[in-house]
Order: structure tokens, then sequence, then C-alpha cells
């Protein structure tokens, strides 16, 4: 199966509500997402996402495109090697490996439905399930607005929620203290909470801060420091009991073995849009897997259902409401949890995503 052609669509929402977390300064507004579309010689179209809007357009478009035009889609492991080389001097981290995970995610989209089977069934399914949780409780909420979207999260029958902490860069204790005491009274004791931090401490303040919020009966602490102050997250994971998860920020599995064998991990959150892909995605969880650590995904919640199904090390599969939001004008339909749990269909082949032709009309924005 040959590739004929590599295209994106680049959608911008800008009417969607914006969102704050400890470490973003001003609010923002809207949602972008870049797609990849890959066409095979047999008719196929595999489709992939990532982040970097326009940006990543301009490196699929000029600088991957040209290197996999001609090539066998079904090589995804000689294809990947190809871009990672390709964009050796322009980023390993960030922006580069974030279009290359969008192609990476599309060839997989691509392969599967070439086997007509879910991607799920073709990485080798260890469940058909997963269990989910609500993930929010934005920096900006009043905490009115917080405890009724953490609490909406629970109506659906979610049994796990995620709030910020971490408000001001780390300036403001009281009130994180306050804000997560609201929550865990509104949810009830059998409910699981996690707390994400977003970079927004220094190791001895997240250190002391969890002192507090440990009797609030946290299932994790998340970023509670700069993702790449690796020794700052180590210093944090021995001193304290609350597990500490991360990993978002961090690219290949180069980045996820420093942080795994130095300690600063207990629970491994790797991201497909920036990762790199499917491809590298799975290797982490593997690596995870031979440390006898969890992997909880971040974000990119459509793609990790599938991985999440083949991941026995799995703990539970993120699930944000600003993502869904977005998702329910990007695509015709998607698969939709149920009380807590999320099953991919067995019926739809590859990811079983199609972008909606009307949002595309409405829309898209430049060319690709």
């Amino acid at each position: 199966m040959i590739i004929q052609d590599i295209k994106t669509t680049v959608l911008s929402l800008p009417h969607l509500s914006g969102y704050q977390d400890a470490t973003i300064r001003h609010i923002t507004s809207g949602r972008s997402q870049c797609f990849v579309h890959v066409y095979s010689d047999q008719g196929l179209i595999g489709l992939g996402l990532g982040g970097g809007a326009t940006a990543a357009r301009e490196v699929i478009e000029r600088t991957l495109k040209p290197i996999l035009l001609g090539q066998n889609a079904l090589h995804i492991e000689k294809l990947w090697d190809d871009m990672f080389w390709a964009i050796r001097g322009v980023g390993r981290k960030g922006l580069a490996f974030s279009a290359l995970s969008a192609v990476d995610i599309a060839l997989w989209d691509l392969k599967a439905k070439y086997y007509e089977t879910p991607l799920y069934q073709l990485l080798g399914p260890f469940t058909d399930s997963v269990p989910i949780y609500g993930s929010g409780g934005w920096t900006h909420f009043s905490l009115d607005e917080l405890v009724t979207e953490q609490c909406g999260y629970v109506e659906r029958g979610m049994m796990a929620v995620k709030m910020k902490v971490g408000k001001d860069f780390g300036q403001s204790e009281q009130e994180d203290v306050a804000r997560l005491a609201a929550v865990r009274e509104a949810v009830g004791a059998d409910v699981q909470v996690f707390i994400d931090a977003n970079n927004g401490y220094y190791a001895k303040q997240a250190i002391r801060m969890a002192k507090t919020f440990e009797k609030y009966n946290i299932g994790w602490f998340e970023e509670p420091v700069l993702a790449d102050d690796i020794e700052g997250l180590a210093a944090v994971a021995r001193a304290i009991d609350i597990p500490v998860a991360t990993g978002e920020h961090e690219y290949t599995k180069y980045g996820f073995r420093d942080l795994i064998a130095r300690g600063a991990a207990d629970i491994v959150q790797p991201d497909v849009g920036r990762v790199g892909g499917i491809s590298e995605w799975m290797k982490v969880a593997h690596l995870a897997h031979a440390f006898n650590l969890p992997v909880a995904p971040h974000a990119y919640q459509l793609v990790h259902l599938h991985l999440a199904c083949a991941t026995p090390n799995l703990k539970i599969v993120e699930y944000l409401g600003t993502v869904e939001e977005a998702d329910r004008i990007f695509y015709t339909t998607f698969d939709e949890p149920e009380n807590g749990v999320w099953a991919p269909d067995p019926n739809r082949h590859g990811l079983g995503l199609d972008l909606d032709p009307i949002a595309v009309k409405n829309y898209a924005i430049g060319s690709g």
C-alpha cells in the first residue's frame, strides 16, 4: 500500500469557552486542531491529529510529506525513523515532534483500515473497555463552577475526577486548599480525586503542600514541579505518600527512560500527540510496564481509548470535557463513555473517526 499524498486540515473553533491552569497566565480562547490525511493507492485514507495547528502543518507539508510519498504505508517503523531523522536538527521535542506524532497516528489509522479492523484490535487488545476520569477543574472557575463541573462528571458515572491546583504559579496556596476541600466534600469519599499543578510549584513547596493535600485522600499529584526538573520531581516523589504522575511534556522513549530510571514518576502519562505518535506511545507503555508502573495517558482521548485497550498496565484514561466539546463539532460521530467505562466500537475500522464536512466547511483555516 503506497502513500500517494498527504494533506492537512486545520480547524479553529474560536467560539468555544477558554480555560486556564496554574501556569497559563491568561484564559485561552477557542480550540484549534491540526488533522493529517494520508492517502493510499488503494483508496484508503488515514486520519491523524496533533498539536501545533498551522505551525505543525508547515512541518508536515514541507519536511515530512516529501520523504514519505511513494513509500509503503504499512512500514510504519521505517517511516517513523525517516521522520525522526528528518527533524533531528529542528526539534526532538516540541512542535516538530507534535507534527511527527500526527502523521504516525494517521499511518496507524490507515493500517487498521487496510486490515479492516479497529485500531485496538490491530494493536492486540488486553481488554475491550477501560475506566475513565473526568478532567477539568480549571483555575479560572469560581468555586461554584468548579464544584458543578466535578459533580457533573460523577453524575455521568465517573468515579474519579481531576482538578487544578498551583493557581497563579503556586502563589495562591490557601485558595488551592479551599478549592480542593470543596470538591472533596461535594463528590464524597468514594470518588477518587486527582490534582494537577501543571508545573506550578517548586519542589519544597510541592512537598509542603502535599502534606496538607494528603488529608483529602488524593489519588495522584500531577506535574507538581516544572516538567524538565526531573531531580525536583524525584525529590517530591521520595518525600510524599501521594503518587506523583507526570510525563505529558516528555518526548520519546529516551525521555521516559530518564524520567523513570531517576524515580521521578509513580504514574506515567505519555501523550500520543507529543511523544511520537502511536508507535512511540506503545513503547513507552511497555517501558513503564518493565518498571511495574501504571500508565494514565494525557489528553487525546479518542486515540488513547484504543491504545489503553492494548495496555495491560493501564490505570485510567483522561476524559476532558473541553475536548469532548470540540469533538462534538469535529467528528460525525465518536464513541462515548457510559457509567465511567469506555469502549471502542468493534465494527468501525481504524480509529473510527471521520471529520464532519460541515465543520470543515465552517471552521477550516488556510490551505493544506
